[in-house]
């Protein structure tokens, strides 16, 4: 039917739309009308297919094609947790000198793929331009929330790679080292929402808490200053999450927090280096430093024992920061043979030295560092059960034992309600050429490693403690620390362990077989390990760290 038929047979229906008065109006009303008339005509002719509900639906999704910036609206997804989109409300990215076409990101659900263009009105697959973050380095981004969008059937990204908790990764460190892998995740601007240990090394000449040499408690095999390393650029690094900022360590507001309470490292040397950094951190930014003292007046940290450093400053802060020596957590002990007795490691039991700590408010385990020596990494007639001695046990296998009974003790005697119970995770060493005690070398090191496919897997030891950490009752804050210590080649004593009047090359030698590559200098990355014990507190907010 034609257009003026339809408008003839409404003027005879409506003749009163053709008087002079109402020329205005009815011409007005036969127009509108005409207007859905022909709305309704062309429709007629397409088809509209419903969408399903598991697919996603994209509402004012918009990309700039401008050199600067990449715009996009309001985003809706599905309620199923297979779509994986989500960008948020008016979120604009900047990127300098760059274009926002250098990089096509895929949309996609389970089992249901998204194919075709939304400028044709269709949703079967969705391409959208985001920004290349290759050379951006994340921290250029850091005021800006983001997100994106990478999910296929296989739970991978575009490349294979695999897609972790929907945070956004980019390797960044490569920087010209090799070509940088990239995983795309949602970008967060708190830090309590993303993973504070993933991320990378950023050079920051604000660095360090405290200046090289300043504070007396650092022991003198750490004290990297002291003992003439030539270099100083390893201390001024911080690490950069790759989904948010971390604050920085406000030493103040961690002792106010702290006031009236203990806080206690329990663990291996390894556990003393971040105690000792901890100390200087919160030493420093007191004005009157006498007021801050070792309880036994001792000077020397490394026998065993309980080592106790009181604050108490102008504003009688009233806390202590305590060491209990306990490299393995469970008991040293000895077994008697048939001919002799000799040294076990009783897995099934606590060390003795729990009764130093169990009523502390804060606790920071660890343990690692002993289990690689050869007594502990051979296993033979030294781990003991009961009255059991195994003739051969693996180190791993003991390990987790030993783990499970820390597990087991937390759970039993340790009051939740008041006490706070941290693992501090493994610190990987960089032994080159050898280990610890067969020549292993690190001297030469004077920067983090850049290239990512240089990096270690996940230690094992770790993914035992993951295992305990899923039964465990407790509330436990992991201090996940492998990753970012294995980029620190850079960071270790290595020969300045002890103080050279002259370097002369019988001493060089001697020096260079005998390397520490698995302690840290002081100042150094221990005290990133503190920042990030500052900012889980400030995270999980129980007690006196709500903010």
């Amino acid at each position: 039917m034609h257009l003026k038929k339809i408008i003839a047979i409404l003027l005879d229906h409506f003749p009163n739309c053709s008087s002079p008065r109402k020329k205005i109006v009815s011409g007005f009303g036969v127009g509108f009308v005409s207007f859905f008339i022909f709305l309704f005509i062309l429709f007629s002719n397409s088809s509209f297919k419903n969408l399903d509900s598991d697919k996603l639906f994209i509402q004012g999704f918009n990309v700039s094609n401008n050199n600067t910036s990449c715009t996009t609206s309001t985003t809706y997804y599905s309620s199923s947790k297979s779509a994986a989109v989500l960008l948020e409300n008016s979120t604009q990215l900047q990127q300098n000198n760059s274009s926002c076409s250098n990089l096509d990101i895929k949309f996609g659900t389970h089992g249901k793929g998204l194919s075709s263009d939304v400028k044709n009105g269709s949703f079967d697959e969705i391409s959208a331009k985001v920004i290349d973050f290759k050379d951006t380095h994340m921290r250029d981004l850091k005021n800006e929330t983001f997100g994106v969008i990478i999910m296929n059937p296989k739970g991978e990204g575009a490349n294979g790679e695999e897609i972790g908790n929907g945070s956004l990764i980019s390797d960044g460190l490569d920087q010209g080292h090799g070509e940088m892998s990239q995983k795309l995740r949602n970008v967060s601007s708190s830090f309590e929402e993303c993973d504070i240990f993933d991320g990378r090394w950023v050079k920051d000449d604000t660095k360090p808490y405290y200046p090289a040499g300043s504070c007396p408690f650092v022991d003198k095999d750490v004290n990297c200053h002291l003992n003439r390393r030539p270099d100083d650029e390893f201390v001024k690094w911080r690490w950069q999450p790759f989904g948010c900022e971390i604050p920085s360590m406000n030493a103040t507001d961690f002792l106010e927090r702290l006031r009236g309470k203990r806080m206690v490292f329990v663990g291996d040397s390894l556990n003393r280096n971040m105690w000792e950094s901890l100390v200087c951190i919160l030493r420093h930014s007191l004005k009157n430093k006498k007021r801050v003292y070792e309880i036994s007046g001792r000077g020397d940290f490394k026998k065993r024992g309980i080592y106790a450093f009181r604050f108490e400053a102008s504003l009688d802060y009233n806390c202590t920061v305590d060491f209990v020596s306990s490299p393995f957590l469970v008991r040293e002990s000895s077994f008697k043979g048939e001919n002799s007795s000799f040294e076990t490691l009783r897995l099934d039991l606590m060390d003795r030295t729990t009764s130093m700590y169990q009523d502390a408010d804060i606790l920071i385990f660890n343990t690692g560092h002993w289990w690689t020596h050869e007594k502990t990494s051979r296993g033979e007639n030294y781990y003991q059960e009961g009255n059991r001695v195994y003739p051969r046990l693996k180190a791993l296998d003991a390990y987790t034992r030993a783990l499970s009974t820390w597990a087991k003790w937390v759970d039993k005697n340790i009051d939740n309600q008041k006490t706070q119970v941290i693992f501090r995770g493994y610190s990987l060493t960089h032994f080159r050429g050898g280990q610890w005690n067969s020549g292993g070398q690190c001297h030469t090191e004077t920067e983090p490693i850049f290239n990512t496919s240089q990096l270690t897997s996940y230690p094992s030891k770790m993914r035992a403690f993951d295992n305990v950490l899923r039964v465990i009752k407790t509330p436990v804050i992991y201090l996940n620390i492998s990753r970012l210590t294995d980029y620190r080649k850079d960071g270790h004593p290595s020969i300045y362990r002890t103080k050279y009047k002259t370097l002369l090359l019988k001493q060089q030698t001697s020096a260079e077989h005998a390397q520490d590559c698995s302690h840290w200098c002081l100042p150094g990355v221990p005290d990133t390990w503190n920042e990030l014990l500052y900012a889980s507190l400030l995270k999980v907010g129980r007690g006196s760290w709500k903010r």
